[in-house]
């Protein structure tokens, strides 16, 4: 039997789903970051642990008959690897907004109300890494993803143009713009990666992983692409109108749209998705706000004495720390977390109704800005168990919200790898979903 792996990376661990050509499950593992995979000098240590105990998590009678493997990354998570892929300083994480000090020099490069104009931006962090360190040896510049898929497949410096639409890759022309090589191009200028259609085959498994894990030697490694588009192609979705909410860590929106939009001013992007476009943005809000307050037995517990019906007087911006990139793209936008009543049934009730609220809001800036009208929302992450949850955001968005069968990033780039592996096209808006609705 043909098998076929995908392995996700998102902000808290990583995760791995095997798949048959039919998209049946044959087998899932899962590997939890220490210190929840927070920014720290060791995270690329900690992710190459993970995607080792992902892979020998999984039985020997199963990796060797897996004939291609694709990966996902947390979006902008970025590196710099010297020209042996060994890494030369900290990863900067997909949230972190210290390009915020390079923000004049960005808009002196980029176009304007382009992708890149963000400070969480791969771009950004380029420019940052440019101006705060003296690098001389040749650096190459990776995202998450990119580095993941070197350690499997060993070719250094090939990326996905998912990836890389935020390090300002045209996907219109599939080349790097002018104004891109001429903005940073300098003495300490890392080499950009080589960008090709997710779902490209790169190349077969090195002999080394293949003799440690099993893989059989013509066992493929494809171009992946990021964690919210894995999640999407996880949902079947392949109706425009029809949109994933990703409900993890961070709150992600991603809607099928006939219309590309691009919007820096609210963090609104579009990814090319065979002829169509999937539009949306990524905001700091999300699961992560939650669990700071309270246990996974508490959402459960607390979330059952909530009236969904019954709207929150209680106006929050839920956020860890002061930031965000989506519906709002400001850098320095502060949370706001009070006044916190007594009752904790009554704060996740205003945490609940006001995470609702910022994804009712990023939607229907997509449709102000052009984007075709929403239909459905099919809801992906921990956060679509919580009925009570799904209940609150249906009253905002005023359309069915559903959860799909299918809702793990790893099942989607799966799929990546099984579509690439069959000699299916790598023009991801052709792959036919029915049979995953």
């Amino acid at each position: 039997m043909n098998l076929y792996l995908g392995i996700d990376f998102g902000t808290t661990g990583a995760r791995s789903t095997i798949i048959d050509s039919q998209g049946t499950i044959h087998c899932e593992t899962e590997y939890t970051f220490a210190n929840n995979g927070q920014q720290q000098p060791e995270l690329p240590s900690v992710w190459q642990n993970a995607l080792w105990a992902v892979i020998e998590q999984i039985p020997p009678t199963i990796r060797n008959q897996v004939r291609a493997i694709a990966l996902d990354g947390t979006s902008s998570t970025v590196m710099l690897c010297d020209t042996d892929g060994i890494p030369v300083c900290e990863p900067i994480l997909y949230n972190d907004a210290r390009g915020a000090a390079v923000t004049e020099t960005l808009r002196a490069i980029a176009p304007s109300n382009h992708t890149v104009l963000s400070a969480t931006s791969s771009l950004a962090k380029l420019l940052w890494w440019q101006d705060f360190r003296e690098d001389t040896a040749p650096l190459y510049f990776l995202h998450q993803a990119d580095w993941l898929a070197f350690l499997l497949h060993g070719k250094l410096g090939i990326s996905d143009y998912h990836n890389a639409l935020k390090l300002g890759f045209d996907v219109d022309t599939l080349c790097y713009p002018d104004w891109l090589i001429q903005g940073i191009a300098g003495a300490v200028t890392p080499k950009l990666p080589q960008v090709v259609a997710p779902g490209t085959p790169v190349g077969k498994v090195t002999v080394e992983l293949g003799d440690r894990f099993g893989f059989p030697p013509d066992c493929i490694i494809c171009a992946g692409t990021t964690d919210s588009i894995a999640a999407f192609l996880a949902s079947g979705i392949n109706s425009p109108g029809e949109a994933v909410t990703s409900l993890g860590s961070t709150l992600a929106v991603k809607l099928l749209s006939h219309t590309r939009v691009d919007d820096s001013r609210y963090g609104i992007y579009s990814h090319k998705l065979g002829d169509l476009w999937l539009v949306g943005g990524a905001s700091n809000t999300g699961g992560a706000v939650l669990r700071h307050f309270f246990t996974d037995a508490e959402l459960d517990n607390y979330s059952t004495q909530i009236d969904p019906e019954q709207e929150s007087l209680l106006d929050y911006y839920p956020l860890l720390q002061k930031g965000d990139r989506f519906p709002i793209n400001d850098p320095n936008l502060p949370p706001r977390l009070e006044p916190r009543p007594t009752d904790s049934v009554e704060f996740l009730h205003g945490l609940l109704e006001s995470i609702a609220r910022i994804e009712a809001r990023g939607y229907q800036l997509l449709q102000e800005l052009g984007a075709t009208p929403l239909t459905k929302v099919y809801t992906a992450g921990g956060g679509a168990q919580n009925s009570v949850w799904s209940a609150i955001r249906k009253r905002y968005l005023k359309v069915p919200v559903e959860t799909p069968v299918q809702t793990a990033a790893a099942y989607g780039v799966a799929l990546l790898a099984m579509r690439s592996a069959i000699g299916l096209t790598a023009d991801l808006g052709q792959i036919n979903t029915d049979e995953r609705r």
